[in-house]
Parts: structure tokens; sequence; C-alpha cells
């Protein structure tokens, strides 16, 4: 990420400015944006929001948002995935989904880019579960890693045929290599 203004700015008057694609995000003043997702960020971004939505959204448990705007404490950030409890979605008078969700995700996924600040993307991790934030991951398909990180404890390595942590509300399991395995599509 790179800072795109030199100036301090306030949180609304960030909120102001038009949205962009790819996105920025708002950090301490400053606003910083996020790296346009290439190939293997965006699969592992759409099977992991798939997984989810397919063990959550049925039974009105959670939902799995992509690249969703989240505004709470000192900060506006856009986790690659943000997965809030289904009595958390801000839905508007028809029943549909709102469009401003100035909450916290209950567990927040970000995937690091190529050239993208790993101190930043955990940073937005930390913020999240400094706020509410059940459980974030940190996954980098270069090294084939996944860290988990739980409110009030040390982060968690987990590589190969470990099983990711899940927020307790969900219940899937995953395996680093299972989603790493994504990123080699099945040929029919």
């Amino acid at each position: 990420m790179t800072a795109a203004i030199d100036r301090l700015l306030t949180l609304d008057e960030f909120l102001e400015l038009p949205e962009t694609q790819p996105e920025y995000e708002f950090i301490a003043g400053r606003i910083y944006q996020k790296p346009m997702p290439q190939g293997k960020h965006s699969r592992l971004q759409l099977k992991l929001c798939t997984a989810v939505n397919q063990v959550t959204e049925e039974q009105q448990i959670a939902l799995a948002f992509s690249q969703l705007r989240c505004t709470f404490g000192t900060r506006s950030i856009v986790p690659d995935v943000a997965v809030f409890f289904w009595q958390r979605i801000p839905f508007d008078a028809d029943g549909e989904i709102g469009n401003a969700f100035k909450i916290y995700p209950d567990w927040t996924i970000e995937i690091l880019s190529p050239n993208q600040n790993a101190t930043k993307v955990i940073s937005n991790i930390l913020h999240c579960l400094k706020h509410g934030t059940q459980l974030g991951w940190f996954i980098d398909s270069r090294e084939k890693i996944a860290i988990a990180f739980l409110p009030s404890q040390q982060p968690v390595e987990l590589t190969g045929q470990d099983i990711l942590l899940m927020p307790e509300f969900i219940n899937l399991q995953l395996t680093v290599a299972q989603i790493f395995g994504w990123l080699i599509p099945r040929q029919l």
C-alpha cells in the first residue's frame, strides 16, 4: 500500500471521497491504496467466500463478503474477506443487505498480494481484533502459510495439513494445503 495523499484527513473527510478501484483504506489519518488483486489472490478470495457461505448462509448463521468496506474505530478498511454473524449484518427497511458496514467483522481474512506491505495488513487484522473481531487470518500464498490471530493470544502459524482455526459459529474444516490446492483448478 502506498500513501495517496500527504496531508492528514479526518475519517469523515475520507468517507466523503468517491470510492475507487482498487480501494483505498483510511489508517491513522492517511489514505492507502490496496493493490489490485492478482490471480492467486482473487482465486483464494472467491473460494474462501464460497466455502464459508455454503455452510452458513442457508441457516442464517453468517455471511462472507469480498472487498467490503468496514468502518469502525478510527479506520475504514477493506478486508479481502469479511465475515459477519447474521444478526450483526445491517439490513435495510426492505430486508436487503445494507451498503454501509460501520461495524467490525466477526472474522477477517487478509491475503497478501505481491508487493503488499505485510505490516499494514497485519495491523488491520490487529485493529479488527481490538474492536471485537473473533478471528483474523493472514494468508501468504508465496510462502504457503496461514497465520491465525485470536484476541489476547499469540498468533498461530499453520502450514501443510494443519487444520485452520475457525470461529466457533462456523462448522467448516479446512487445511492449509486445501486452501492452497484451490490454486490448481481441476480440469474436467
